[in-house]
């Protein structure tokens, strides 16, 4: 029988000394909580929200995220592209994924928020309607990715090739021009 969590409150946890159990948590809320490097894989995370947590490395392969919440949460290197694609659905407001991989990863309307992404991959992922809100995407890799009607403005440090992406309606500032016409090697100035 499958391990089943509900309503829970998880404070302090450090699952690299405590045994991760895997299992479906629905609405619960991890505080603070260690997870480096643990094996998350094949859980479901239904309504949940981890908050100042660190999920660096952790391996999520056939991971389920449903709605779910990342707030101040150190998530490096973690590969987006291995969770379970069905229903994903996740929110992102102060985090650090950098070297984070979503390649190939429908993330549709999902939400950065004041979030470092620098040398993340985003290649032939589906991030329309994406707000990036406040981010910074140095060395970030855009590469036939879906950027329709996504949210730049207020994002920095992005190249992004819009000859290799797809960025119709996509909306971006005049202070990330640079960005989009890097390959040209154009100097522009004010």
């Amino acid at each position: 029988m499958e391990h089943y969590t509900q309503e829970k409150e998880l404070d302090n946890i450090d699952y690299t000394a405590v045994p991760w159990t895997k299992g479906v948590y629905e609405t619960c809320t991890f505080n603070n909580c260690n997870f480096t490097e643990a094996d998350m894989s094949r859980c479901r995370f239904i309504d949940c929200t981890f908050n100042g947590c660190n999920l660096s490395l952790a391996v999520i392969r056939d991971t389920a995220f449903l709605g779910v919440r990342f707030k101040d949460c150190k998530m490096l290197g973690i590969k987006f592209d291995t969770c379970n694609p069905f229903g994903l659905e996740v929110d992102f407001e102060g985090c650090q994924l950098k070297h984070a991989s979503f390649y190939k990863t429908r993330l549709r309307k999902t939400r950065f928020k004041n979030v470092q992404l620098e040398e993340a991959d985003f290649t032939e992922s589906d991030l329309t309607q994406a707000v990036f809100e406040h981010c910074e995407l140095h060395q970030a890799v855009f590469y036939q990715a879906i950027l329709e009607q996504a949210d730049l403005r207020t994002a920095q440090n992005y190249t992004i090739d819009p000859e290799s992406n797809r960025v119709k309606k996509a909306l971006f500032s005049l202070s990330g021009l640079p960005g989009l016409l890097a390959k040209y090697q154009i100097k522009i100035q004010p």
